[in-house]
């Protein structure tokens, strides 16, 4: 985990930076000229206190996907090493070779053996290369059904854990079919008869998270997002500036909490303010446990009754956009989100 002073300050917070350095600098005068400065010290640390909560208690959504994106945020594997144990990663999808944006095998995990999933972001130049940014290719799809076979085959309960930009859109990934690895997860997904909660840890892309999202539970980080497209992405198409990226986000509704008002997702796990990359072992901790809780409550039901539910799960989205206008109506007003471009 990274310590406190080597976090590196996100725009927004950066007001917050200039309170910390005034008071680092007012402890240190006063411990080295014995200066009495206590009662500046305690209105200084009762200011920092105020700011940090008007700031992180109003998170816009772009601010919460600055958040998600920052680089010393707890990864997959982290989340591995410090909230499971037996850690098993098996490789390959025996057809075309191993991909290691999307890793898997198996862990216990709350004291349940499980098959896990994940995408996987590097920490430096050259691990992102390796891992691809997080972007999974076809193999990595594949493998990962291959492993939920696994998981179906010897009654193991399925954990995933998405944190991706998208699937990888390039030409080597579309010449092994990317999607109809995709295609092929989702459906599969609808038909394991062993219980499946996904996380959203991190960025949740696209079919890219989708292809090991369709679960029974849905969890997701309070700072974490899920969307059809990135907010770039979505300003790129429809003003053609990326630009207008915070805009899209507004638009998207792929905040957290947007997704729990739109019953997308069945619980929102808290961060530690300021974001999960400020302490790994408490966000993994309750991340854990969140899983552990529904691992439970979902070993309960029966492979039927697991099917059932998850296929009404899903359907009951669909009525979402059956009913549009009207849902939006009880939700709230919608609001003008695409100005024409200045």
């Amino acid at each position: 985990m990274p310590e406190a002073k080597s976090i590196a300050p996100l725009e927004f917070e950066k007001p917050l930076v200039e309170f910390e350095k005034r008071l680092e600098e007012l402890r240190k005068l006063t411990g080295k000229q014995k200066i009495e400065a206590g009662d500046e010290i305690s209105s200084l640390e009762k200011k920092l206190v105020e700011a940090r909560r008007d700031i992180y208690g109003k998170l816009n959504p772009w601010q919460r996907v600055q958040i998600v994106r920052h680089p010393q945020r707890p990864y997959l594997l982290d989340y591995l090493r410090l909230g499971a144990t037996e850690v098993t990663e098996l490789g390959g999808d025996r057809a075309y070779g191993d991909d290691h944006a999307l890793i898997g095998g198996f862990a216990t995990i709350g004291g349940k053996k499980v098959v896990f999933l994940g995408h996987q972001k590097g920490r430096d130049t050259k691990e992102n290369l390796m891992r691809n940014f997080g972007c999974a290719h076809p193999e990595g799809y594949r493998k990962a059904l291959r492993l939920m076979r696994l998981a179906d085959r010897f009654g193991l309960p399925i954990v995933s854990f998405i944190d991706t930009p998208g699937a990888f859109p390039g030409v080597p990934s579309e010449e092994r079919h990317i999607a109809e690895a995709i295609a092929v997860n989702i459906r599969e997904m609808f038909n394991f008869r062993v219980p499946i909660v996904a996380v959203v840890i991190g960025e949740g892309g696209s079919g890219g998270a989708l292809g090991i999202g369709v679960a029974d539970r849905v969890l997701i980080l309070e700072n974490a997002y899920y969307s059809v497209i990135s907010p770039e992405g979505c300003a790129s198409i429809l003003w053609k500036d990326r630009a207008f990226a915070p805009q899209a986000a507004e638009a998207l509704r792929i905040s957290a909490q947007d997704l729990l008002q739109l019953k997308l997702v069945e619980e929102i796990i808290p961060e530690p303010e300021g974001g999960a990359h400020r302490n790994w072992d408490a966000t993994v901790q309750a991340c854990m446990e969140k899983v552990g809780k529904h691992l439970a409550e979902l070993s309960r039901l029966s492979p039927e009754k697991l099917l059932q539910s998850r296929q009404e799960r899903y359907r009951s989205i669909g009525s979402v956009v059956e009913n549009y206008g009207l849902i939006l109506t009880k939700l709230s007003p919608l609001p003008r989100f695409f100005p024409a471009r200045p």
